[in-house]
């Protein structure tokens, strides 16, 4: 008898990003949809990453992650956020910001257990929080009259806090509205949590991707957030290869050594060459992710202006490789039954936003990654003009 499967997931379907991709493959459209590069890494990492692999860096890598990529990682986050980070201690190499964030969750979270995400929320926050036995609390982010600013509902989160609350998770800069936080937001933040057991959890993986001369304010930077956070990191998106699974977590060393206890059962280490590779390449040469906010930002004022003389309204990205783009004056339509059509009959993938909340308020947006190269955004935007 074949037995039944008790799903401990069982309102959890494929992925959009999955689907979308899926559906930009079998239809040959223009695939702005899932956030990856359509570029190669820099040839200097690939080829100390190359190095290491002929050289004997092919077996286990230390559970924390390889001492010379954590000094990097400590080096790096005191230069940009003036933090000191014990290599030791307070940083952790992942398989990814995904398993990070899981194994962050994963840590901190307890059956019945309230977590709080601020929608439009990534969609593997949930998911962690339901395995976890935890219950989510979605706090809509705000809009401004523009129906384009997200930022948060600092008198709503309030109210949202309590007894139960674990955790609060935040991702800025913020995936997939672009939406970045200000040094106000971060004591307001602090106010919040002030005098409450609650824990932070912040998804930081564009933290390099940030425009317009606004810097990237990380919870590292702020000293009374900083003792009650983990922040999750990303190599995948600083380095154009996603593909590697590669980031890092940072915390507190009481909470560090909580992350690990997960982090060692869910991955244990992380790929020896590509960690050797990464440190080799940071060490020599950190200005690459100091020029990313100018690479990027090239990239979105080029799709920005090719969509000049189209029906969309869109408001320039602030941080992210993601641009949203408002179609109310195009049309009406429900935004995911939207983005598959126009993926089958117009060619160009995107990502609908509604699908990262629980109350779908976000209305008439689309979310599309300019992280390809020019010719790729100027065929979109062509196809996308004639809307």
């Amino acid at each position: 008898m074949e037995q039944t499967i008790s799903s401990k997931l069982p309102d959890l379907g494929t992925t959009i990003f999955t689907v979308m991709s899926q559906l930009a493959t079998e239809t040959g459209a223009i695939n702005l949809s899932q956030g990856f590069p359509s570029f190669n890494p820099p040839a200097a990492l690939i080829e100390r990453i190359n190095w290491h692999l002929h050289h004997g860096a092919n077996q286990y890598a230390p559970m924390p992650g390889a001492p010379n990529l954590r000094e990097v990682i400590a080096e790096k986050t005191r230069r940009l956020q003036g933090r000191e980070l014990d290599i030791d201690a307070e940083i952790t190499v992942c398989t990814g910001a995904t398993e990070g964030l899981f194994s962050a969750i994963t840590a901190l979270v307890r059956r019945g257990d309230e977590v709080i995400v601020l929608d439009p929320a990534y969609d593997s926050y949930e998911p962690a929080i339901d395995l976890a036995g935890g219950i989510t609390r979605h706090v809509p982010l705000l809009l401004d009259d523009n129906g384009h600013d997200f930022h948060p509902d600092w008198q709503r989160l309030k109210e949202s806090i309590n007894d139960k609350t674990r955790l609060i998770i935040l991702n800025f800069p913020h995936n997939p509205t672009g939406a970045i936080l200000s040094a106000g937001d971060l004591d307001n933040l602090a106010s919040l949590v002030r005098d409450t057991n609650c824990y932070l959890l912040s998804d930081e993986v564009y933290e390099h991707i940030v425009f317009d001369g606004e810097p990237h304010r990380s919870l590292l930077s702020h000293d009374e957030l900083w003792e009650r956070s983990m922040v999750i990191c990303s190599f995948g998106k600083t380095f154009h290869a996603t593909g590697w699974k590669l980031g890092y977590c940072a915390a507190p060393a009481r909470l560090s050594a909580e992350f690990r206890k997960v982090h060692q059962f869910t991955t244990f280490s992380v790929s020896t060459p590509m960690q050797h590779g990464v440190a080799d390449f940071l060490e020599s040469d950190p200005s690459f992710y100091e020029d990313l906010p100018a690479f990027y930002q090239q990239k979105r004022d080029h799709f920005c202006a090719l969509l000049g003389e189209s029906r969309f309204r869109l408001r320039p990205a602030r941080s992210t490789f993601f641009q949203i783009l408002d179609y109310g004056e195009i049309s009406d339509e429900v935004d995911e039954q939207l983005a598959k059509r126009w993926t089958r009959e117009i060619g160009v993938a995107s990502i609908p936003l509604t699908v990262f909340c629980e109350t779908p308020f976000t209305g008439t947006r689309l979310r599309f990654c300019f992280a390809k190269d020019d010719a790729t955004l100027e065929q979109a935007a062509e196809r996308l003009c004639k809307l």
